[in-house]
Parts: structure tokens; sequence; C-alpha cells
């Protein structure tokens, strides 16, 4: 079942957070890994995505894939350890901080290519790349941030290590995709309440 097309019900973006909450934790508790026994429905579609994490309100980490040709499930698995642990911007999250941590998912659509003027921020997660260097924001960066199309393009540049012009150059690449955003805050979610939904709907188990 691949690509994902159609918006992630309620329940299956409660069982995303719940995967993503115990491999988590069971990546630092226990140092094992969640592995999927065919979840079914949506979330055996393939599709990229972002896990972002935060700690009283503070980013700790955030890890994500453009496209992937495994589930998406899978996907907020690998993302989420990641994230938790392989952050470069952080020291590898501690099981002592579980209980603050909140989890924020964004689901990737398609990438295409665009023209600057038609990049929406607030709307758009962009992408621009040249000569091997590539930058990614997310839509939510210049909603949080107010930015403009054109605050947005520099501030993308500057993520790839390009200079913030860099956008106006004919051999500079622009890319826009849209996000389906969702975190446990949404609905309210406590940790055990994320992982029962995993294990429910998502058909996940533990192995060494």
């Amino acid at each position: 079942m691949c690509p994902l097309h159609s918006p992630l019900r309620s329940e299956d973006k409660q069982a995303l957070l719940g995967i993503a909450r115990n491999a988590i934790s069971l990546a630092l508790m226990d140092g094992r890994q969640l592995e999927a026994s065919a979840p079914g429905g949506e979330l055996e579609a393939c599709g990229g995505a972002f896990v972002t994490l935060h700690k009283r309100g503070r980013l700790r980490g955030c890890i994500g894939r453009l496209s992937a040709d495994e589930s998406l499930a899978n996907v907020v698995v690998q993302c989420a350890v990641s994230a938790a642990t392989q952050d470069p911007r952080f020291p590898p999250l501690r099981a002592v901080e579980l209980a603050e941590l909140e989890i924020e998912i964004s689901v990737l659509s398609e990438i295409e290519e665009a023209r600057p003027e038609q990049v929406e921020p607030g709307l758009h997660g962009l992408v621009v790349s040249r000569g091997g260097r590539r930058g990614l924001l997310l839509p939510q960066v210049a909603r949080e941030h107010r930015w403009l199309r054109e605050r947005f393009l520099e501030e993308t540049c500057r993520k790839a290590g390009l200079d913030t012009n860099a956008w106006k150059d004919p051999e500079t690449r622009v890319e826009i995709f849209t996000a389906e955003m969702f975190s446990e805050h949404d609905f309210r979610a406590s940790g055990a309440e994320g992982a029962g939904a995993a294990e429910k709907r998502g058909g996940y188990s533990s192995s060494q």
C-alpha cells in the first residue's frame, strides 16, 4: 500500500504518536528496538515523516526522512529513535527525560519542484539545494517565526550552508511539500495511552 494519499484518521495519528513514544522508551530504557508486524491501513503506506521532540516547550531533537519505500509506521520508529539519540545539536536523550517529553510528528506529502514565487510560508515546507548542499525547513518553522516568503527562502538557504540569496540563482533547486502535523498535546495523550494505542493499532513488538 504505497504511497500515502489521504489524510490520516485521528486513531492513526494517535497510534503513530504511541509508536514513536514506545520506540523511544524501549531504546532508552531497555536498548531494544520496536519491530512491526503488518500495521495495516494508512500506517502501512510509504511516505516521509519528521519526528520532533520538545522538552518543557523547547526543542530537544528533530530527525526526519523526506521520502521512503518503507511503511509510515517504520519510518516513524526510525526517526523517533534517531531524534532522541542522534540529533547532533543535542546530547542523547536520557530515560529520566521521558516524562517531560512531548512528541510531534509531521507526515510529509510528495516533494515537487517549484519557483520561488510559488512558495507559501506556513503552508509549504521548503527544500533548497545546490552543488551537493541541501537545507530543509518544515512548514511550522515559518509559521512560528512569522516569516514572509523571502525570509523563509533565505533561512532555508542558510540551513543548507549556502549564501542567503542563493535561492535567486537559476542553478539552485527549490522544492516544496506540505505536512500533516500533530502532537501528543493535540490528544492530551499520556505515554501509557500512546503506547497502548500503538500496540492495539500498529501491531508492534520489541526485540533485542
